[in-house]
């Protein structure tokens, strides 16, 4: 069923009210006329009723002379009262004989009754036409605002049915559509159009947090599983099963721990911002790096790779225990894949950490590369290094800040700022 717009139904609104106020007036204007007219004519057929009395009992022989509006009939007139005057005492309006219309003065009894009869026949004929008079301008008046308030109605809702045309062209599958009102469009239009707005923004944010998820988890997965599925063939086949498997049963541990992370980090980073933020929870580095640097050695120890943790005490942090986790571990692993032999070196405080390694370092073109991703957190290709796009996302949704550098002994340091830095 098609529902009447509201341009037409504040329309049949105000018709109606118009047309049931027209109606009152004129109910309430005919009353006040018949009841003023009823007074005017008992009063001017009382005074002429006692004129006549009072002729009558000054002059007994007097006769009343009738007029061309006035009559009387019964005492003291030569007439007999007629069969429509044939009334009780008082005054009766509108009463019809021969074609003519009478207001009838009835007084007395008996011999002494006495009719006295005012002929109103062209006075109601003025009064009809001035109804029908009225009944026309009425009409007319009705229309005329019938009309203006179609316009006006018209001109009051165009910004709602502009916004309401906009609405409904938005399309699923587009990003970056918002909805325009015009420059005179009313507060309520605005509002409705900025939460709208609102809305797609944060549609927006969620959908492109939903395909860098799909990107990362793609990306992020497939290798791993590679990994795994590779060593576990390699320690199933039947002339390495004649030589020790524990490298690669050591390898596939230390793929899954990552996968572990990996998943973990992307589940958490596939929520809204805010909802992350209350995952708030104070975070003791000391145990939790001494975990991350536990989970890596196997993987070091493969490249001939030492840890050197130190930690300034105390050492409590603000943050989502499983991200700041699966962030760490990301730059450790970092760390790893780009040395060979050497040591790690592990420094927190309670404001950043920071990870060394002696690896070969990176070219300013790398560098560069690294931070442009940083700062879009939208670019899939990772060769900067492990997780870079995981981490990237952690610091957009928590206000974190990564400064990777190349010391002049060489290598690689990478700083995770808590807070970002304020410039010196």
């Amino acid at each position: 069923m098609t529902s009447a717009s509201l341009q037409r139904r504040l329309t049949l609104g105000m018709l109606t009210y118009m047309l049931l106020l027209s109606l009152a007036v004129a109910a309430h204007g005919l009353f006040v006329n018949e009841n003023v007219e009823a007074a005017i004519w008992n009063s001017l057929l009382q005074s002429e009723h006692a004129y006549f009395r009072e002729r009558m009992s000054s002059d007994p022989g007097y006769r009343w002379t009738d007029t061309e509006l006035l009559q009387l009939y019964g005492h003291g007139s030569t007439h007999a009262i007629p069969r429509e005057f044939d009334l009780p005492p008082g005054t009766h309006d509108e009463i019809a004989l021969d074609e003519r219309q009478y207001v009838a003065l009835v007084t007395g009894t008996g011999d002494a009754r006495s009719v006295m009869a005012l002929d109103i026949t062209a006075m109601e004929a003025k009064e009809m036409e001035f109804v029908r008079v009225i009944l026309v301008s009425s009409a007319a008046i009705v229309l005329v605002l019938t009309l203006l308030t179609y316009l006006g109605v018209a001109r009051l809702v165009r910004p709602l049915t502009s916004l309401a045309r906009s609405i409904h062209s938005l399309l699923p599958d587009r990003s970056g559509q918002r909805i325009a009102v015009e420059a005179r469009a009313p507060r309520e239009a605005r509002i409705i159009a900025r939460s709208v707005n609102t809305y797609l923004a944060r549609n927006d944010e969620y959908v492109e947090r939903e395909r860098h998820f799909i990107r990362m988890a793609s990306h992020e997965l497939r290798t791993p599983i590679a990994v795994l599925i590779s060593s576990a063939e390699v320690a199933l086949d039947q002339q390495a099963m004649k030589r020790p498997v524990e490298s690669h049963l050591q390898r596939i541990i230390a793929t899954a721990n990552e996968m572990q992370d990996t998943v973990a980090l992307l589940l958490v980073l596939a929520r809204d911002p805010q909802r992350l933020r209350s995952m708030m929870e104070p975070v003791d580095l000391v145990e939790l790096l001494d975990s991350v640097v536990q989970d890596h050695r196997v993987l070091a120890g493969a490249r001939q790779l030492h840890f050197d943790l130190v930690i300034t005490a105390p050492c409590t942090v603000q943050a989502p225990r499983q991200i700041l986790a699966a962030t760490i571990g990301n730059l450790v692993r970092n760390a790893i894949e780009n040395s060979e032999h050497g040591t790690i070196r592990v420094h927190a405080t309670a404001s950043q950490v920071v990870v060394e390694d002696p690896g070969h370092g990176l070219s300013d073109a790398e560098r560069g590369r690294i931070y442009t991703q940083l700062a879009r957190a939208g670019v899939s290709d990772t060769r900067g290094g492990i997780g870079i796009e995981l981490i990237s996302r952690a610091c957009a949704h928590l206000g974190w800040h990564l400064d990777v550098e190349s010391p002049p002994a060489g290598g690689t340091r990478a700083t995770l700022h808590f807070s970002r830095p304020q410039p010196a």
